[in-house]
């Protein structure tokens, strides 16, 4: 299919419309504008470069909507951030200096991680809740600081991975931060929020440069996944988002497995 089409775009706008009410609602949204844009007739490579440049803002929407959540983390942030950055930037690169073909073969298994990862979304969420409850003690900070360098390396590897495909990343940092660090859910998710920017920033950063995105449809994208987040949050108090989050789970493994039998 031609995107450079009126219906092209049109498709281009109801899959970022998509993307956007399932990021606020459940998360995942990569999992519907992804495969929307290698329907459209983009290459795998170039559908994912696309995809991770033009749902950036959406990113920075989340981490500013929950910046009262980051007050009194400077310290987490001076540190985490850059590990972000370093990752995603090292993701992009082995995405553009990688084989096309072999990247269209790790697709498939990518999208059901993603759609595996998403799945297990909410008794990771329970358990880390669960945890965080529990802790507390005087070696508080003196924990933090033993586990700095391990989390470091952590969030450093998910940033690769969220630079090269990026389905499911914002599950994974949370669960890092949950392991690594004694704080609420709450704080925690806003800081995953920022990372999950940093990380697609730096990335998309890169991938801009690259002479590779389709920058009409990841401008349709980013426009369009905004109104579909306004129109998630104010759909947030009726939609059953863990309704929304399996359908996402159930479509996600549907075109895994569509491309593996391909």
């Amino acid at each position: 299919m031609d995107t450079s089409g009126g219906f092209g775009w049109f498709c281009g706008a109801l899959a970022g419309v998509a993307a956007g009410l399932v990021n606020a609602l459940a998360g995942g949204g990569s999992l519907i504008s992804y495969p929307a844009l290698t329907a459209l007739g983009l290459s795998p490579l170039m559908a994912n470069l696309t995809n991770t440049v033009a749902l950036t803002p959406g990113y920075l929407g989340a981490a500013w909507s929950q910046r009262r959540d980051l007050a009194g983390q400077g310290e987490r942030i001076l540190w985490l951030v850059p590990a972000a950055c370093l990752g995603g930037l090292t993701g992009a690169w082995l995405l553009l200096r990688g084989d096309e073909r072999l990247f269209a073969a790790l697709v498939p298994w990518l999208i059901l991680f993603g759609s595996a990862l998403l799945a297990l979304q909410t008794p990771l969420r329970g358990w880390l809740r669960a945890a965080s409850d529990h802790r507390s003690g005087p070696s508080r900070q003196q924990r933090q600081r033993q586990r700095l360098g391990p989390l470091l390396v952590a969030i450093a590897l998910a940033a690769v991975y969220g630079g090269y495909f990026g389905a499911g990343l914002s599950v994974i940092l949370l669960a890092v931060l949950g392991l690594a660090l004694d704080d609420n859910l709450t704080r925690l998710n806003g800081l995953k929020q920022l990372l999950s920017f940093a990380t697609n920033a730096c990335a998309a950063l890169l991938l801009s440069a690259s002479g590779r995105v389709d920058w009409a449809m990841a401008l349709i994208i980013a426009v369009s996944s905004i109104v579909g987040g306004a129109l998630g949050g104010a759909l947030a108090h009726r939609l059953q988002g863990e309704v929304l989050r399996w359908l996402v789970v159930m479509l996600g493994a549907l075109v895994g497995l569509g491309l593996l039998l391909r």
